[in-house]
C-alpha cells in the first residue's frame, strides 16, 4: 500500500468510524479508492469549517473562508487537469476520478455546497436544503456508485438520494452544535410549522428544544423517503457493494431514530451508537444485500432532481 492508499485509510478511520466499518466488506480496490475519495472529501469540509475530521471548531473560522475555497478549487483543478501534487488528498482524487473516469463537474459540484457555507446561505424551504445536501453529499453518492461501476442515470439517482437522506440525518442530529456555531440548517418552513425559533441564538436555550426536535424529527421523516429510495438502487449492485450501502444505511439511519427516540434531550450529547451495535446493524445488512433483487421500484415523483 502506497502512501496515498494509505492516507485515504487512515482519514476515513479517524473522520467517520461508521463509513470505515461499511467500506470494510468492500473488494480491496473499491475500498481503496473509496477511502481515497472520503480522505479529499473531508479534507475540504474541514479546510472550509475549520475543524479537524470533523471535530473541533476555531472560533474564527469564518475569517478567510472565501479565500480557502478559491485554493481548495485552484489545487483540485490542477490534480485533475494530472498536475503532480505532493499532498496525498488530491493525488488520490486525481487516481480516483481518472481510474473510474468520473466527471470532473462531480467533485466541484462539492465546492459548491461548501460556497453555501461561505455565503452564509439561508434554507427557507425543504427544497432549499435538499439543494444544499446533494452538493454536500448527494454528488458524494454519485462519485461512490461511479467507482462501484454504477453508469445509468437511474440507479446514480438513488445513489444521490442515499446522500440526501444522510445529510438530512446530519442536521438533525447536529442542530445544537450548529446553532453554537451560529448556522441554521433546518429549513425554516419546517422549524415555523413546529413553532420552533428561526434564529441559532434562541435555539440555545433548552426551553425551544421540544419545538426544534419536532421540526428536526419532520425532517427525519423526509429523510425516510430518501432511504427507501436509496434501497431501489442498490438492488443494481454486486454483493459486496451492496452489503457495504446496505450497512452503511442501517448505521446511519440509527442516527436518526435514536433521536427520535431520544427526544429532546438527545442533544444534551453527542447522538450515536456503540461499536458493539455498529457491528451488529452491519451483520443485519447481509439479509438486505442478498435480497437486493426482490425490492419493488418505487417512483421518484417529487424528489429533488440532481442537476
Amino acid at each position: 500500500m502506497d502512501a496515498v492508499t494509505a492516507h485515504g485509510h487512515e482519514s476515513i478511520a479517524k473522520g467517520s468510524k461508521s463509513f470505515a466499518l461499511a467500506s470494510r466488506v468492500l473488494p480491496p480496490a473499491l475500498r481503496d479508492d473509496a477511502s481515497m475519495l472520503y480522505a479529499w472529501c473531508r479534507y475540504c469540509d474541514d479546510v472550509i469549517d475549520g475543524q479537524d475530521m470533523g471535530h473541533g471548531q476555531i472560533a474564527d473560522y469564518k475569517i478567510g473562508q472565501s479565500e480557502r475555497l478559491s485554493k481548495l478549487r485552484t489545487v483540485t483543478t490542477d490534480a485533475l487537469a494530472g498536475k503532480p501534487t505532493d499532498n496525498p488528498v488530491f493525488a488520490g482524487l486525481a487516481r480516483v476520478v481518472k481510474t473510474h473516469n468520473i466527471d470532473h463537474r462531480h467533485p466541484f459540484d462539492l465546492l459548491k455546497g461548501f460556497e453555501m457555507d461561505t455565503e452564509d446561505r439561508v434554507y427557507e424551504t425543504v427544497d432549499d436544503i435538499l439543494d444544499y445536501s446533494y452538493h454536500v453529499a448527494g454528488v458524494v453518492g454519485v462519485m461512490m456508485a461511479n467507482i462501484m461501476g454504477v453508469r445509468d442515470a437511474a440507479t446514480l439517482d438513488r445513489a444521490s438520494d442515499l446522500g440526501l437522506a444522510f445529510q438530512l440525518t446530519n442536521i438533525a442530529r447536529d442542530v445544537i452544535d450548529d446553532a453554537k456555531a451560529d448556522r441554521v440548517f433546518v429549513p425554516k418552513d419546517l422549524l415555523r410549522a413546529a413553532g420552533a425559533p428561526t434564529q441559532a441564538d434562541a435555539m440555545l436555550n433548552p426551553a425551544a428544544w421540544p419545538a426544534l426536535h419536532a421540526a428536526a424529527c419532520a425532517q427525519l421523516d423526509i429523510a425516510e423517503q430518501y432511504y427507501a429510495s436509496a434501497k431501489v438502487g442498490i438492488k443494481e449492485l454486486d454483493f459486496r457493494c451492496a452489503w457495504a450501502i446496505s450497512a452503511a444505511l442501517k448505521v446511519y439511519r440509527e442516527i436518526g431514530q435514536r433521536l427520535r427516540d431520544a427526544g429532546p434531550q438527545g442533544w444534551e450529547g453527542r447522538i450515536s451508537a456503540s461499536k458493539n451495535r455498529k457491528i451488529v446493524l452491519a451483520l443485519s445488512a447481509v439479509g438486505p444485500a442478498t435480497m437486493r433483487k426482490t425490492v419493488g421500484v418505487t417512483p421518484r415523483a417529487g424528489f429533488y432532481e440532481r442537476p
